[in-house]
């Protein structure tokens, strides 16, 4: 039988039409085992959790069938409580399947600790850009103190106690300096 005969046989056209058929049960049985597997139609909103606490956020996660992960802690941001939620990952609004998981950004207890550098001899201008770039803020209390530099740095102080360099500080600290009056030996 030549190749030819056997495209016009009935024998080819059966097979063909088994693999067609076959195909066909494959591709939909595929199709809905996926379907139940994803949970394709499922859909979760997730909630806003912003300046939520962490309680706060279990719970509403909890009953949602959601998981949450903490990533990281930000900057300091006095508008949001401490240890609260600043930012998430999908954004509310969106919507997820169960057993996500949420990944969360919280707000620290409190600014982060910066050093105190050596000032000791700088002029007032100086060491108000210096603290200034570190992030602290210059008060407007200045101290004058017996010395033959006029507003040049003797000293810092935080709370009217004296500091020193090394010493660490929260950031945004008010940090007052201590000059001196140009009148010294």
């Amino acid at each position: 039988m030549s190749l030819f005969q056997f495209l016009k046989s009935k024998t080819f056209f059966i097979q063909v039409g088994i693999a067609v058929i076959g195909l066909l049960v494959f591709v939909f049985s595929l199709k809905y085992w996926l379907g139940i597997t994803t949970n394709h139609d499922q859909k979760i909103q997730v909630p806003n959790l912003h300046k939520m606490s962490l309680d706060d956020v279990r719970k509403k996660l909890t009953e949602l069938d959601l998981d949450f992960k903490i990533i990281d802690s930000a900057s300091y941001n006095p508008e949001y409580p401490k240890k609260s939620v600043i930012e998430q990952t999908p954004e509310a609004g969106d919507y997820v399947k169960e057993k996500r998981k949420i990944y969360l950004t919280l707000n620290p207890s409190k600014y982060r600790d910066v050093t105190i550098p050596d000032l000791n001899g700088r002029t007032k201008r100086q060491a108000t850009s210096q603290l200034r770039s570190l992030g602290f803020n210059v008060g407007t209390n200045f101290t004058y103190v017996h010395d033959i530099g006029k507003d040049v740095v003797r000293g810092l102080r935080f709370n009217e106690k004296i500091i020193n360099p090394g010493d660490k500080l929260p950031l945004n600290s008010i940090l007052d300096l201590v000059l001196g009056d140009g009148r010294g030996n």
